[in-house]
């Protein structure tokens, strides 16, 4: 979530008119996250997120995210709905964007998770794993290894600036991973970007799961993957493995993993960090100064791409046998 595109008072009202959601009371700008420009809206109903979808975010994409949270929560996931307009279509547009209105989830995301909530965290990913079957509109991850090399070409040239040597190690990263990764393992609809922000508790109990503009069809253990990048490490870099086998425990008492997804997750961890490594780097390279966005340090995943090239097996994961 973020904000790149602003907008008035008076064209959010005419917005507005377009749904049934009562008179607008307020609005602010959310300025967490990267990809869309997002506000949270006061109604004399109801709170609500309206999400502005900016260029990086391809129109033609919409409709399977949209579907994709109507399919989920009625499958019994918990994530927020699209609300339709009068004329039943889920988007309308507002300044010069595709804009959408999505209900308000209530929690908030926890800045010092414990392996407690870890363990909640792999039931849910496994819970919206087995919800997505069914779900009939596909989409490629375009953050997958032909995606890598495309990000990582606009970034080359100056990806010395941030650490020297990277050109180099980032190459030959990019070779290893064309050679060695998994295929035929079970696929289906991925979150593919399950950071704890993207994750609403009400105490200990886990509200939802939000931000599904990443979601797409890819091996269902590559998520798996992320949410160990995104959940199991500490802020000085320390791989907390109580966490990574409380996260494990829990998606395989909702979704066991096949033997072949666990010999293949190390592998996973290493592209999947990869993966936000290279999109904080082009980030950090070209985000523009005075955008309302938070630009996250890439270096933080090269250190854990370093870890996961010393890992030989998915016990150091603390997966049990």
């Amino acid at each position: 979530m973020a904000v790149y595109t602003d907008i008035t008072e008076d064209d959010l009202k005419w917005f507005l008119t377009e749904y049934d959601v009562g008179t607008l009371l307020s609005y602010k700008g959310i300025a967490e996250g990267v990809e869309n420009s997002n506000f949270l809206l006061h109604t004399s109903r109801d709170p609500l997120i309206l999400t502005l979808y900016e260029k990086r975010v391809e129109k033609n994409d919409l409709p399977f995210f949209l579907g994709l949270m109507q399919h989920l929560a009625s499958r019994g996931l918990s994530c927020p709905l699209p609300l339709p307009r009068q004329d039943g279509e889920l988007l309308g547009h507002l300044s010069g964007r595709p804009a959408a209105l999505i209900s308000f989830l209530e929690g908030m995301w926890l800045r010092k998770p414990e392996a407690k909530h870890c363990r909640e965290v792999g039931r849910a990913l496994a819970a919206m794993h087995v919800a997505g079957e069914g779900f009939d509109i596909k989409r490629p991850n375009a953050l997958s290894l032909a995606g890598w090399q495309g990000l990582w070409e606009k970034s080359e040239t100056r990806a010395d600036e941030v650490e020297p040597g990277l050109q180099d190690e980032i190459r030959g990263e990019l070779e290893f991973l064309g050679s060695h990764w998994p295929k035929d393992l079970p696929d289906g609809v991925i979150h593919a970007d399950l950071f704890p922000d993207n994750v609403f508790f009400l105490g200990d109990e886990l509200s939802g799961l939000i931000d599904f503009y990443f979601a797409c069809n890819d091996q269902l253990a590559y998520d798996v993957s992320i949410c160990l990048n995104a959940w199991c490490f500490e802020k000085d870099g320390a791989y907390n493995i109580t966490k990574g086998m409380a996260l494990l425990e829990g998606y395989q008492s909702v979704r066991p993993l096949s033997d072949a997804e666990i010999a293949a997750l190390p592998t996973l961890a290493r592209g999947s960090a990869l993966r936000f490594f290279l999109t904080r780097l082009y980030d950090w390279l070209t985000t523009p100064a005075g955008a309302m966005v938070t630009k996250k340090d890439p270096l933080e995943y090269l250190r854990k791409l370093r870890f996961h090239r010393q890992i030989a097996s998915s016990a150091e994961y603390g997966l049990k046998a």
